[in-house]
């Protein structure tokens, strides 16, 4: 795995596609291999480019890696392309649109399919994203299938959302405001030569109007013509910029208050009656609450030690994420639960800095509220983030 994880970092292309590979397919070393990648990343700005069918995003992607290479950067692109419900194939045409960057080491390029995946994105997107980022690339560019109002989680995944409008489009544009358009950083009008192109301006000025945003950022619109790379120097100075906003607000965020303290230590165990022989008969501890959660499909149980608890987890069902853990890693420790004074303000903390969440907050075992941050912003660890009550 080091000499892996080596190879990677210093741009060996085999061993980068390797791992793409082993990601995309789930593989059982893809986790460890995530987990030792984690800390390397955080250099990359990564953007998505997304909008409806037909808007030329393969284009304008395809231009803006050659302008980033003008500029001596490097860069990767993850394509998804739609899977066939009928064949479940997929054709993956954007390599074959981007086939000039073939020869160049600075640029990578991965087609990936849905299968399945709704949202315009394949399953493993962000993992991929985050493997180009500790690959050392510069950017990383993640363009959606075609997608309608609803299909928004390229926000969850890229810091930077470029949305790609084209003339012609009419009163959609008003029929997409209440999803995709409420997402977007940067909005691209491409094919600007065409006839409409002004009234795509003024729609999308006049949904600008109904509202400011939190951040203060004002989405620049960016008229384009991506098969004469026209204005595309302007998409890439926009998101450089919004980059740049980004990094700041970081950096001024406050330091969270004291306050945080360790909960409880999730141990995944195939029978919480034979883990008990050890901790009560053996240990002499005492459950302090048992339970089942069935959203989760687990049953709990709750040792005390001293400030903190053991948490106990056996699965209801083999297909739980506790069942597929045990299935693919045995028992052992599973997570880390930290108790936070206010949770709210820690969710926002961590989306405003681009961590990875694993859910929205709602109710566990024994009424507490809970998030779960995934362990490629943690540095390898599952932790569960516990409001304080």
């Amino acid at each position: 795995m080091p000499d892996w994880i080596d190879h990677i970092a210093g741009g060996d292309v085999r061993a980068l596609a390797r791992a793409a590979t082993t990601i995309e397919n789930q593989a059982p070393e893809a986790a460890s291999l995530l987990r030792e990648l984690a800390p390397r990343a955080g250099h990359a700005i990564v953007a998505g480019i997304t909008g409806p069918p037909g808007a030329g995003k393969s284009t304008l992607v395809d231009a803006l890696a050659r302008a980033i290479r003008r500029r001596g950067k490097t860069v990767g692109i993850l394509a998804v392309d739609p899977t066939s419900r009928v064949s479940g194939g997929a054709i993956l045409g954007d390599r074959i649109r981007m086939q000039d960057h073939h020869s160049d080491p600075g640029v990578f390029i991965r087609s990936l399919a849905t299968r399945g995946a709704s949202g315009g994105l394949a399953r493993a997107t962000a993992d991929l994203a985050l493997l180009l980022d500790a690959a050392g690339k510069d950017y990383v560019l993640i363009e959606t299938v075609g997608v309608g109002q609803d299909e928004v989680e390229i926000a969850s995944v890229a810091a930077i959302t470029v949305l790609v409008l084209v003339p012609g489009m009419g009163d959609d544009v008003q029929a997409i405001k209440a999803g995709i358009m409420e997402i977007a950083d940067i909005f691209v009008i491409n094919k600007a030569d065409h006839p409409g192109a002004d009234r795509v301006e003024h729609e999308i000025q006049a949904l600008l109007t109904l509202g400011t945003r939190p951040d203060g950022w004002a989405p620049p619109i960016i008229k384009t013509v991506a098969t004469e790379a026209a204005g595309v120097d302007r998409v890439l100075e926009a998101v450089d910029d919004y980059a740049a906003r980004r990094h700041n607000a970081k950096s001024q965020v406050p330091r969270p208050k004291s306050g945080f303290s360790i909960d409880h230590l999730g141990v995944a165990v195939k029978s919480i009656e034979a883990a008990l022989g050890f901790y009560e008969d053996q240990l002499g501890m005492q459950v302090s609450m048992r339970e089942t959660v069935p959203h989760e499909k687990v049953h709990v149980a709750m040792l005390p030690a001293g400030g903190p608890r053991i948490e106990l987890l056996e699965p209801v069902d083999p297909d739980s994420v506790i069942g597929r853990f045990l299935a693919k890693r045995g028992e052992g420790l599973h997570h880390v639960a930290l108790r936070v004074p206010d949770l709210a303000a820690a969710v926002e903390r961590l989306r405003a800095a681009g961590a990875r969440l694993l859910n929205d907050p709602q109710t566990g075992a024994g009424g507490h509220r809970y998030v779960f941050v995934h362990p490629a912003s943690t540095g390898g660890v599952l932790l569960e983030l516990i409001q304080d009550q």
